[in-house]
């Protein structure tokens, strides 16, 4: 009789060796990573004052949710509150608010009113502005206590004196730059410089029109003059290289 082929399939893979074994349970053994408990019942915890549901899992009336939820937040914002008041940042800023009240007032006045005429005079009167802040902890913070405080014309003040300062540096560098034999090695420092100052005013160029809207809207007629000033610079001085480099090639070919 012949016998029928076996139905059981491919034996069990041969034990690993005893060396492998021990290695693989000391690196188990081993390892820094280990389950946290501490953090699964944080998350838990936190999903469910968030989704309002109990800590078994189970859903908590809707009422009674909105009511904790609401609890919560007037809780952390009275900690906030307490928090403030005991902060020695924010002391400093209400003694300021208390010792420089008057002169913060007078001075909420004088800007408010402030028409500037030509820009000498708006350069004085931002210089005086910024003495006067200058001894604030935070002026934003200060001065948000005072109702009213005209900050949009403040920040357009700042604006307007900074870029006429902007543009009158760079016609006092133009006009006050030395040109030193030989100049051919100024003029490549010369060249990157008339690039930037060329990049900065097609800029303000762009944006004149816009300008000029915002600080009419402050009563601050601000005075673009300067531009021209700028180009007329940049020409003079490109003339000044032209005549160098032409009197230096002169002496040269007659040294030759």
């Amino acid at each position: 009789m012949v016998s029928s082929p076996s139905l059981k399939g491919p034996g069990p893979p041969p034990p690993l060796p005893l060396s492998v074994t021990k290695a693989l349970r000391a690196k188990k053994a081993n390892t820094k990573l280990k389950r946290s408990m501490h953090m699964g019942n944080l998350y838990r915890l936190l999903k469910g004052n968030v989704e309002g549901s109990s800590l078994d899992g189970r859903a908590s009336n809707t009422r009674t949710s909105a009511k904790g939820s609401a609890c919560n937040t007037q809780g952390m914002a009275d900690a906030l509150a307490e928090m403030t008041k005991r902060s020695a940042y924010f002391r400093l800023i209400e003694e300021d608010v208390e010792k420089y009240a008057a002169s913060i007032l007078d001075l909420k006045s004088s800007i408010t009113t402030f028409p500037s005429k030509n820009m000498a005079e708006l350069l004085k009167f931002h210089q005086y502005v910024e003495q006067c802040l200058e001894c604030l902890t935070d002026e934003t913070q200060v001065l948000a206590r005072f109702e009213g405080f005209p900050s949009k014309k403040l920040e357009t003040i700042r604006m307007a004196a900074e870029l006429h300062l902007k543009l009158d540096t760079i016609i006092m560098t133009l006009k006050n730059w030395k040109l030193m034999p030989p100049v051919v090695r100024q003029l490549d420092k010369v060249e990157c410089y008339f690039n930037r100052v060329k990049e900065e005013v097609d800029v303000i160029e762009r944006n004149k029109e816009e300008e000029s809207k915002r600080f009419q809207s402050q009563n601050i007629a601000f005075d673009f003059s300067n531009l021209l000033g700028i180009k007329e610079s940049m020409v003079d001085l490109s003339s000044n290289c032209i005549e160098m480099v032409l009197k230096e090639r002169k002496e040269a070919k007659e040294m030759a």
